[in-house]
């Protein structure tokens, strides 16, 4: 769906007609943190079942994570699991935790977690992961290990998609934001400002902050690919059209009534509602136009969540 923010009209396209959008000198940016196997499955020494959701890693093997059933867990617990891989339980805090790892004979805990863990496929696909997901749950250009759930606007595009986009003369310029719990997690206050969200990681470098910096000079449009790419963005705005390139954990909140400074153009998925998701998509192009193009996707029967149709803000 392309979706005017000035006038709030709407079309119904095919995601390969995207090109027909962009100009030259158009900025493309793309989020690149890939999809970590984040599910583990383990056992206490007693015999019960546990599962640990990976959120983020700190250092020394030690990591954030979600636990299944918590009830079951304290502090000093250990989890066994696949392959002689370890966990040891080190805080408990609300829903999240922080454990540490230990691998066999000392080895490095990263790549035993990449063997043992499983892909963190969507809630509503009900089958276990299969070793395929481990390339099909990720974005063509993925590249930076970190992420729970995959930045999934970039799921969309082929090479073929991009490099017809620079044979037009867009460019294309990558930020990282590794997805963890504060992208997925509903509001559940009443009032939107009292909502925080968790931090997540992320980074833009130098080359990307020139590209954006030099692309706003110009007076041409920085078109950011996911809700994801555009916390990075607005994370790094250093004044309106200018970013700084850096790395730091966001919990940037965007919402209607929130300025934007660096995005003139959003590609995202169809979101829940009453996700903060949504609510940046409604603070960029209007609540009206947001609740009335939402409308027309649920008659036109449009596909939502990750694995959804996409829809293009101009």
């Amino acid at each position: 769906m392309f979706l005017d923010k000035n006038s709030g009209n709407c079309q119904d396209l095919q995601f390969s007609q995207i090109d027909k959008f962009f100009c030259a000198g158009d900025l493309l940016v793309l989020n690149q943190s890939k999809v970590i196997p984040a599910r583990l499955f383990g056992k206490k020494t007693t015999g019960a079942s546990i599962e640990l959701f990976l959120l983020k890693e700190l250092k020394g093997d030690v990591w954030q994570c979600l636990l299944r059933p918590a009830s079951r867990l304290k502090v000093g617990h250990m989890v066994l699991l696949d392959e002689g891989l370890k966990a040891e339980v080190l805080s408990k805090d609300g829903q999240v935790n922080t454990v540490k790892f230990f691998a066999p004979d000392n080895q490095n805990v990263r790549l035993w977690i990449d063997k043992v863990g499983k892909m963190p496929l969507p809630p509503y696909i009900k089958r276990n992961a299969k070793e395929s997901d481990k390339t099909r749950y990720q974005t063509i250009y993925a590249k930076e290990d970190g992420s729970v759930a995959a930045p999934t606007a970039g799921l969309h595009f082929t090479q073929e998609m991009l490099e017809k986009l620079e044979e037009k003369g867009v460019k294309i310029a990558f930020v990282t934001l590794h997805v963890g719990l504060g992208t997925f997690l509903p509001v559940s206050t009443s009032n939107i400002l009292e909502h925080r969200m968790h931090s997540e990681f992320c980074k833009i470098d130098d080359q990307s902050a020139t590209l954006i910096n030099e692309t706003k000079k110009k007076g041409n449009r920085v078109i950011a690919v996911g809700s994801t790419s555009v916390r990075t963005l607005e994370s790094f705005a250093v004044t309106e059209g200018k970013v700084d390139s850096g790395y730091k954990d966001t919990d940037i909140f965007l919402y209607p009534g929130k300025k934007f400074q660096i995005i003139d153009g959003l590609i995202t998925n169809f979101h829940l509602p009453e996700s903060t998701l949504i609510m940046m998509v409604a603070g960029f192009a209007g609540y009206e136009n947001t609740l009335n193009a939402y409308k027309s996707a649920v008659k036109k029967k449009y596909r939502f969540f990750s694995y959804g149709d996409a829809m293009l803000i101009l």
